[in-house]
């Protein structure tokens, strides 16, 4: 099954990376690349908007508010919707293998495993490392479900994607997504990808103590949240 893709990228001050990043990404399967302009004081918008992406501006801070923003602007024609960062962090090309993979339509969603791939030494800091050793963990217990990592590159069906009901408008929408995909039997899948250090600019979650303990506390609270006001099953796929 071939799918129609559109691509999401969140950016906040990203103006060094995300012009080099759009340069390396293969376009020929994906209808439409959206940056979503979190409120940047640099030129961000401008980079993206020479760089042929389209540029959703959305001054109300988050992650997960930038991701629902870039999710209005899908055209109605897309099946299927992938995400990644700005940062350079993730590898483009690894956005075509998982892009190839996910045709084979063996998922509802495929995840980019950063733990299976083994990152750039630097790159996930100790406190990053024990969060998604514990998250996935605690999601295993609650749901019966196993995951590596919640790591920002993903692809899933538009379908799929609906039935989530995602809400989170910061950190926790990463593992909102997981939770609910776990909750609801969503066919989950996950391949190893590679993940280098920044380069340019600084982390929103990783970049102080403070930030990854405030991202670790949200992410715990949103599993949470999911386990105390659950989804309905969805219908399994023949």
């Amino acid at each position: 099954m071939c799918h129609t893709y559109a691509l999401i990228i969140p950016a906040l001050n990203e103006a060094e990376s995300v012009g080099v990043l759009l340069e390396r990404i293969h376009r020929e399967r994906l209808s439409q690349i959206i940056v979503v302009d979190n409120g940047s004081q640099d030129r961000t918008a401008e980079v993206a908007a020479k760089a042929r992406a389209e540029v959703v501006t959305e001054l109300r801070r988050g992650y997960g508010q930038a991701c629902l923003s870039g999710l209005r602007r899908v055209n109605p024609s897309v099946t299927a919707i992938a995400f990644m960062d700005a940062d350079l962090s993730d590898d483009p090309e690894d956005l075509g293998r998982m892009v190839r993979y996910f045709d084979q339509d063996q998922c509802d969603l495929l995840l980019g495993s950063r733990v299976l791939g083994d990152p750039e030494p630097g790159s996930l800091t100790l406190l990053q490392r024990f969060g998604n050793w514990f998250s996935t963990h605690l999601i295993e217990m609650i749901w019966r479900v196993q995951f590596t990592d919640l790591g920002p590159m993903r692809v899933i069906r538009r379908d799929s994607l609906a039935q989530l009901n995602m809400s989170d408008r910061t950190f926790g929408w990463t593992v909102e997504m997981q939770a609910r995909a776990a909750q609801i039997g969503l066919r989950v899948c996950e391949l190893p990808v590679h993940y280098s250090r920044r380069m340019h600019g600084r982390s929103k979650v990783s970049g102080t103590v403070f930030g990854s303990l405030r991202a670790g506390t949200k992410i715990l609270w949103t599993i949470l949240r999911c386990c105390l006001l659950p989804l309905r099953a969805s219908t399994p796929r023949s």
